[in-house]
């Protein structure tokens, strides 16, 4: 079984946050032939004394007893190799991040050294994360109006000061209110959602999936969240990041400049299926965000993760 193949299994038990593995597991090929004797013990083998019986017996015994160890040997050496070779778990704790050390105290690691397409990239999307969003700017107006668009395309568009944008999850008729320390870039991923998985983003915008509560959480207002517990998450906002999640992200960002965006698409996916786990309602949005932040770093931890479409949630995007 392939440890890509196992992940995927692990995952659909997990889905509330809590650990239920059901792992699958086959017996490795016995050898294709038995042992053999000793060659001069079957020639000179024969009946002399009641004491040569016995030694007989003795030495059969000794013979049956090297086997079974021996076809254990070989078993366990052949199931090593599977795990080094196949799922690299050994070798890529080994090489994927050479000069990280654990601080086990705090559960930080020594950021690695970055490649310049990683140093560029992590430029970019930090220069991203500093701009807030100002709704004076035509270009930010421009983004909402697109982001209406998107999530309604028969419907006219409402003005930027209007009860409508409270259908789409703002908290109040002025959507630009409702921002703070998610920044434009929120906005952005949003819009990234809706125009690359479009299916996904109709479905949690208007709630069609499983049995909803009486009190759902606020579309837009818990994607602005989103961006802002993974900006955290990723240490994005640290000189170099530190923590796990982090550093794995750097692999990521190096396979897709897009992966923050994509990572977004997961987390509100996964977050709408630990809500519906959890039967939560307005007032729990909070401890499912964090259910769900425990989920993804779980994941992000995962061996043979190098682009974010390698999440087990990403198979939840439509």
């Amino acid at each position: 079984m392939s440890s890509r193949t196992l992940r995927r299994r692990l995952y659909h038990g997990d889905v509330d946050g809590k650990r239920q593995e059901h792992l699958e597991t086959s017996g490795l090929d016995s050898l294709s032939e038995p042992l053999l004797a000793d060659d001069d013990y079957i020639e000179n083998k024969k009946i002399c004394t009641l004491e040569d019986l016995w030694d007989d017996e003795k030495k059969k015994a000794q013979f049956h007893w090297t086997f079974i160890f021996s076809n254990l040997i070989v078993q366990w050496a052949q199931w090593l190799a599977n795990l080094v070779l196949g799922s690299g778990s050994i070798l890529g704790r080994l090489l994927s991040f050479p000069s990280a050390a654990l601080n086990m105290q705090n559960n930080r690691m020594f950021p690695p050294s970055l490649s310049p397409l990683q140093e560029e990239r992590l430029r970019n999307l930090r220069q991203r994360l500093e701009v807030p969003f100002d709704g004076s700017k035509a270009e930010h107006q421009d983004a909402l109006k697109q982001l209406w668009k998107l999530a309604y395309p028969d419907r006219e568009l409402p003005s930027l000061k209007s009860d409508l944008w409270k259908e789409m999850g703002w908290q109040g008729s002025d959507p630009s209110t409702d921002f703070r320390g998610g920044g434009f870039i929120s906005l952005e991923n949003l819009i990234f959602f809706a125009m690359k998985y479009p299916d996904s983003f109709q479905r949690l915008l208007h709630k069609q999936d499983g049995t909803r509560a009486e009190w759902e959480y606020p579309f837009a207002v818990a994607g602005i969240n989103i961006s802002f517990m993974l900006a955290q998450m990723l240490d994005l906002q640290a000189g170099l990041p530190s923590s796990l999640s982090g550093i794995r992200f750097l692999k990521l960002l190096e396979e897709d400049e897009m992966a923050f965006d994509i990572l977004f698409c997961v987390a509100f996916q996964m977050m709408d299926a630990q809500w519906l786990a959890k039967r939560a309602s307005y007032m729990e949005f909070n401890d499912v965000l964090r259910s769900t932040r425990t989920q993804l770093e779980r994941e992000l931890g995962l061996e043979d993760i190098f682009s974010v479409k390698d999440l087990p949630a990403y198979n939840m995007l439509r």
